[in-house]
């Protein structure tokens, strides 16, 4: 599962030329720095997030899930602080767009590709 996340992580903050002007990641190591970048919102979306999404629920409802992705674009921030000058959120927008893509990124890896290996395996284990 990991390893999945890491590769979609990864694959946005290295290769979009439009996001790296406004997200900056130090140059020297950036392979490494994506993948503590991955690894940093990994654990922050499986410890953080379900407190987050339970304390904002309200809000959430209230703005119809439009503020979800700001969940997001606030653990991204946290990550941003964590890793200090090796990765910066330069433009909001941006990030906030970023926090969508990664909600819509979640929103497949736990729906089309987690849920049904899980039940997969839970079939295997019944049989």
């Amino acid at each position: 599962m990991v390893n999945l996340y890491s590769f979609i992580y990864c694959y946005i903050y290295t290769n979009y030329k439009f996001i790296q002007k406004c997200i900056y990641i130090d140059m020297q190591h950036t392979y490494i720095y994506s993948i503590l970048i991955v690894l940093i919102l990994s654990l922050l979306n499986s410890t953080i997030k379900p407190i987050l999404v339970t304390l904002t629920m309200p809000l959430t409802g209230l703005t119809f899930g439009i503020f979800y992705p700001c969940i997001n674009l606030f653990l991204l921030k946290v990550t941003d602080w964590i890793l200090g000058r090796h990765f910066e959120l330069k433009n909001l927008l941006i990030a906030f767009f970023v926090a969508v893509l990664l909600s819509i990124a979640n929103f497949i890896m736990e729906n089309l590709i987690i849920k049904p290996l899980v039940e997969r395996v839970k079939k295997k284990w019944k049989e």
